[in-house]
């Protein structure tokens, strides 16, 4: 029986991933390098360190990692404040609460910095229905390396086989399988460049998702 769901952040909690790009992006002008698409992409579950570690194998860049993530911060900080229309991803308001009144332990493991998550929570007050929170920033490997997601389930109140992962990303799906967890893939519209075809159950809509339905994938995945 599922008794701790583990959540990812950007692209299943809350959409910050275009404040994320503009932040990205402006900076790489500053830098003066060609950043592609694809390059981007590839990105996605990394924290900002890693990334910053990424570009400066692949680029000519004279500043220090440290310094680089201070101004990618600014910038996003100040693009973070001023973005009215930032809201929670459809229906997972409700998931969380569902989830929280029937007695589910609730973690958080994304790649975002503590200064980003702490942000979000405290602007959608999220606090009281997560026990842990886990930030990328912590770990010197990002997903697909597993380390986030073994750390969070090491908090779980139960076995790490009746925790489950909500994920939106290729590299995430693939840290939560490479931690051997369960794992639910939400196929968004955020996620249209990613691969989640190593996850367990891919979900398209958070109307999909309730503490019923997922103790049900949890009964199906161990029937099969």
């Amino acid at each position: 029986m599922i008794q701790t769901v583990i959540f990812d952040m950007d692209g299943v909690i809350v959409d910050t991933e275009p404040v994320h790009r503009y932040a990205y992006f402006k900076q790489f002008e500053e830098l003066n390098i060609a950043v592609t698409e694809e390059m981007y992409t590839s990105f996605t579950g990394f924290s900002t360190r890693n990334t910053f570690q990424k570009l400066k194998e692949l680029f000519v860049i004279d500043q220090e990692v440290e310094d680089l993530i201070q101004r990618k911060r600014t910038i996003f900080n100040d693009a973070f404040d001023t973005k009215s229309d930032l809201e929670l991803l459809p229906g997972v308001e409700k998931l969380i609460k569902d989830l929280f009144a029937n007695g589910m332990q609730l973690i958080l493991a994304s790649s975002a910095s503590k200064v980003t998550i702490e942000r979000v929570f405290s602007r959608f007050k999220l606090h009281d229905y997560f026990t842990h929170v886990v930030s990328g920033e912590d770990f010197p490997k990002s997903k697909p390396h597993p380390a986030i997601f073994e750390h969070a389930a090491s908090l779980s109140i139960a076995p790490k086989e009746n925790c489950i992962v909500i994920e939106d990303s290729t590299n995430g799906v693939k840290a939560a399988k490479a931690a051997g967890l369960l794992c639910i893939g939400y196929n968004s519209l955020h996620s249209e460049a990613q691969d989640l075809a190593l996850a367990d159950v891919i979900v398209q809509d958070f109307k999909e998702l309730s503490f019923q339905t997922v103790q049900q994938i949890d009964l199906k995945l161990r029937n099969f």
